[in-house]
């Protein structure tokens, strides 16, 4: 039991860390929270559905899943970028209560947008896909693991299981996780990223485009919560224009819990909130599994508001 609720926590755990990290890059770099960034993962979600409907079941799976997540992250990244350019851009400048304004009215609009072009009515996400891919990944490991580990089309951990689906969303999440610590640790653009980050103004002084690496961060992020909306579709198999405003709370929750502006404090904040939301609901009552978010949100703030992984700033 314990096992099983560990596991289940780690999937949505995974789906929580790549929503957290937009915040948590957009906060390092420009101290404001996007609170816009939970739709940037609706909508990637209905980008998925929409690639879906498109294409149908004429493409095998494995075409279908990096085919869908590249056209979904793509388009959802053009939403961040525009989003940047004509929401955040131009009061730059302005105090930051305008620029926080701003966030919840850009997120006001985009759930109505959504809601307006797509309807109000829950998309479901075809189950024959669902299970087409989770039996194409289930004959994919019956040929590399012992066959005592794939049952009923599942992975068996001693006395628990995961279905494959979770497997890809676990696998997902961490290959997703490592490639962008690759980018900010080893390439030019990473070390102009946490420039900006460090000080934006000295930054430009010495000849880095601040306003380039503003909007690679806001692509960057909006493109992780789009692989999230993505595995949340697949995984749950419906989506509403209403799913980005919990989501977004729990993800900005685990990026305080973490550390705010801490990459590392992101990825962790994510697994940890998807973990304690997990075995609380198994152990507990699941019938309150979006309160557990919230309340060590409090917690956090209270007894340590600089996070796991954060440093405490001094006044001055």
């Amino acid at each position: 039991m314990l096992l099983q609720q560990i596991l289940n926590g780690l999937t949505v755990g995974g789906v929580y860390a790549l929503i957290a990290l937009g915040y948590t890059m957009v906060y390092g770099i420009l101290q404001i929270i996007n609170f816009a960034h939970g739709e940037i993962y609706m909508i990637g979600a209905y980008f998925g559905i929409i690639f879906i409907a498109s294409v149908g079941s004429n493409l095998s799976v494995s075409i279908l899943l990096p085919t869908m997540f590249i056209f979904a992250m793509f388009f959802t990244a053009c939403y961040g970028f525009t989003i940047e350019k004509i929401g955040y851009q131009p009061l730059r400048k302005a105090p930051r209560l305008s620029l926080l304004i701003t966030a919840l009215g850009v997120s006001i609009f985009l759930q109505n947008y959504v809601m307006l072009t797509q309807g109000a009515r829950d998309k479901v996400f075809p189950h024959t896909i669902s299970e087409n891919i989770n039996s194409s990944l289930a004959h994919f490991f019956s040929n590399i693991l012992p066959q005592k580990y794939v049952v009923h089309n599942n992975l068996r951990i001693l006395n628990a299981q995961i279905s494959f689906i979770q497997l890809l969303i676990i696998l997902t999440s961490i290959i997703l996780m490592i490639l962008l610590n690759l980018l900010i640790t080893r390439t030019r653009t990473g070390k102009a990223m946490r420039a900006t980050a460090q000080d934006l103004k000295m930054a430009s002084l010495v000849g880095i485009d601040t306003d380039k690496i503003i909007s690679t961060t806001f692509i960057i992020g909006s493109a992780l919560a789009a692989a999230a909306g993505i595995m949340v579709a697949i995984y749950y198999g419906r989506i509403h224009y209403f799913i980005g405003y919990i989501a977004g709370i729990k993800a900005f929750t685990a990026a305080v819990l973490g550390g705010i502006g801490n990459i590392y404090g992101a990825m962790l904040g994510g697994l940890v909130l998807g973990l304690v939301e997990s075995l609380s609901s198994g152990y507990i009552s699941c019938e309150y599994k979006d309160v557990y978010a919230f309340i060590i949100l409090i917690l956090i703030l209270i007894f340590r508001p600089q996070g796991l992984l954060g440093k405490r700033k001094g006044e001055y």
